[in-house]
């Protein structure tokens, strides 16, 4: 590892990562691959490995996913009294709180995170741990139907052994989005994090153990997704699946999942739009909105990507945000004056760069040129940020990059803007920025998407549905109460009086 990150490593960090090769945790065990096989992963902002992992096979999901059905049978944690099973949960949040700067360290180590957005991660985490053990106790799970002549009534109950494919930008916190709704049901969850940061999810399923979370409630299986989320999509004992990632693995995974009838959850990529109307405090607009194409340098689905800008306020705006934007400081992830690290990987920068020079070749204007970043002793993954415009056919407007990149366009009136918003196939999430608040509603219910903020954008929050439609996503949103009810299938109930 990198001789300046690991004057900065926690003896935890160190002793986790050190400890290789990391295995799978089955059942409370911890396994290594049936075949022996193994992956590396590396810290993207110097290159150098982190880790050695097991990369767990086909037989070794069947084994995590039969082990997750004899612990729902067996026991007891389905039908535990929901305050009980409450407990576990706020046991399991205050058990990683206690551990959060290892957490924090493994987990901006891993992604290349910024150690500050990394910690906030964790705190999400922790948050939607408290937020689901809690929320399970108000729900009523039993609902008497009229029916004349009957008694009727309907009963939530778990689903059974549940699937989660994590993907690489928030691993840890999506982990949590996924298995709390899960384990505050009832269910058993079998996790496959992604192959490029697998860490804080292997290392959570050592602080479960600990916390008392009853074996084989929570399980994880580290491998690439070609063999190791393949198998887990195509095994036919899950109840119910959950991926989260790009539109093309999400069209394979739901296939697999389909030939089983499996229902599955996807959350999936997006191609959002900021519409800044011409009344808006254009400095404070213009860092709201560099903040969040550079937030986990520009790796957000739900980022905004497609910057529409009325066109009084074009030239202001956008020098404004070029002018920002020269000075975000890129630098290593751990380093404290740092606001912006690497991508996750090197194929993740070839992707970035490649679709500049795509957008350049179909004729879109390079405002600001990006282009890979070079960061003093570090060989890692760095690329600038970077401005397009132009014709909103351009590859760079319509495809998902993935990476600090956004693409401007003015417009003339609401209704322009609202028609240019909507001409993409994604639908995640969508902002609208004015001063005039009956103005921005008026356009944020007109946008064809799972969301829309006024005046922020990336606004996520316990206890509001997040979820997408079109290519970005299908089979139910997260973060709220119908997140919980799709957690426990449905019963019904009926005697002839």
């Amino acid at each position: 590892m990198d001789a300046n990150a690991q004057n900065k490593l926690l003896p935890e960090v160190e002793d986790f990562l050190s400890n290789g090769p990391l295995r799978a945790m089955i059942g409370g065990q911890q396994v290594e691959s049936s075949n022996g096989n193994t992956f590396e992963t590396h810290d993207p902002g110097s290159g150098e490995k982190l880790a050695e992992i097991f990369n767990m096979q086909t037989e070794d999901v069947n084994h995590a996913v039969d082990t997750a059905t004899e612990t729902f049978k067996g026991s007891g944690w389905a039908k535990l009294p929901q305050n009980e099973r409450s407990v576990h949960m706020h046991r399991l949040a205050d058990a990683v709180e206690k551990h959060k700067a290892v957490f924090d360290q493994l987990e901006s180590l891993d992604c290349g995170k910024v150690l500050v957005q990394a910690e906030m991660d964790i705190q999400n985490f922790i948050d939607t741990m408290r937020y689901y053990g809690d929320l399970a106790l108000h729900v009523q799970r039993r609902t008497v139907l009229p029916a004349k002549g009957h008694e009727a009534f309907t009963v939530r109950l778990p689903w059974g052994p549940c699937g989660f494919i994590i993907p690489w930008n928030f691993p840890f916190l999506l982990a949590g989005w996924g298995i709390g709704p899960a384990m505050a049901a009832g269910n058993t969850c079998v996790i496959k994090p992604a192959e490029d940061s697998p860490l804080s999810t292997l290392y959570l399923a050592h602080v479960a153990k600990d916390a008392g979370i009853p074996d084989g409630v929570i399980n994880v299986i580290p491998g690439l997704g070609e063999v190791t989320g393949a198998a887990l999509a195509g095994n036919p004992n899950l109840k119910r699946m959950s991926f989260t990632g790009s539109p093309e693995i999400g069209r394979e995974i739901a296939s697999k999942c389909g030939a089983n009838l499996v229902p599955i959850k996807c959350e999936l990529g997006g191609k959002g739009a900021a519409v800044v109307c011409d009344d808006v405090d254009i400095p404070d607009t213009a860092q709201k909105l560099v903040e969040a194409i550079t937030f986990h340098t520009g790796q957000v689905c739900c980022d905004a990507t497609r910057w529409l800008i009325q066109k009084d306020i074009y030239d202001s705006f956008v020098s404004e945000c070029v002018d920002r934007m020269q000075k975000i400081h890129i630098g290593y992830q751990l380093d404290e004056s740092t606001q912006m690290g690497p991508v996750v990987s090197r194929k993740q920068e070839e992707r970035v760069l490649g679709y500049l020079a795509r957008g350049v070749k179909e004729g879109a204007e390079l405002v600001l040129e990006g282009g890979k970043a070079e960061v003093p002793s570090r060989n890692g993954h760095y690329v600038k940020p970077a401005l397009l415009a132009g014709s909103l056919d351009n590859v760079a407007a319509c495809e998902e990059i993935f990476g600090p990149v956004a693409y401007l366009a003015p417009y003339d009136t609401d209704e322009q803007a609202i028609e240019m918003t909507n001409n993409t196939d994604y639908g995640l999430g969508n902002s609208v920025w004015s001063s005039n608040l009956e103005r921005a509603h008026g356009v944020a219910e007109q946008m064809v998407a799972g969301n829309s903020w006024i005046n922020g954008h990336n606004l996520i929050v316990h206890g509001v549905p997040y979820a997408g439609i079109g290519k970005s996503g299908m089979g139910g949103g997260v973060l709220s109460i119908e997140t919980l009810l799709d957690y426990w299938r449905p019963l019904t109930v009926l005697r002839p009086l």
